[in-house]
């Protein structure tokens, strides 16, 4: 559009269609504008950090100094109090053999524990889930319950079961 079309174009109606060259040239002219408006920004910002750390120097070594020696606390505490390793769980075997559980049964009796229905069970360990029926009941019989839930409870606190 010429010069003379662009000032006779009514003031009400929308402008004319710009090409993509200066909506290009525009959008990089804004972009060098911002950058250069954050780089002035980044200097005030800096030179009002300089006047800061110039002026509270000491507070701001105080606060380095007292920081490091709050972590330097912090890792010989944990490092002199830490609890360790727990000892590995070792399934209590005087309490399995005077109940007098198999191997099988404790097996069974874990992923009962686990949240393992019969038939998982009997998939995990390649038997008819009337197998995994069966150790279930002599369980209840050698542990004194009557649900799966109070089996897994009394296996836990004679610590059978971690």
């Amino acid at each position: 559009m010429d010069r003379q079309a662009a000032i006779d174009w009514p003031a009400h109606a929308a402008p004319p269609p710009r090409n993509g060259a200066g909506d290009r040239q525009m959008w990089k002219r804004a972009i060098y504008y911002g950058a250069l408006l954050a780089a002035g920004t980044l200097a005030l910002q800096w030179l009002d950090y300089q006047r800061l750390a110039r002026a509270h120097s000491d507070a701001i070594y105080i606060f380095l100094i007292a920081a490091g020696f709050l972590a330097l606390g912090v890792w010989l505490g944990a490092r002199a109090l830490g609890a360790g390793k727990p000892p590995p769980f070792d399934g209590n075997p005087q309490a399995v053999a005077s109940l007098g559980i198999s191997p099988r049964e404790l097996t069974v009796l874990q992923a009962l524990a686990a949240g393992q229905s019969n038939k998982e069970i009997a998939a995990l360990l390649e038997v008819s889930p009337n197998t995994v029926k069966t150790h279930v009941a002599r369980l209840f019989e050698k542990l004194g319950a009557r649900r799966r839930t109070e089996a897994i409870h009394r296996a836990r606190s004679l610590g059978i079961l971690p």
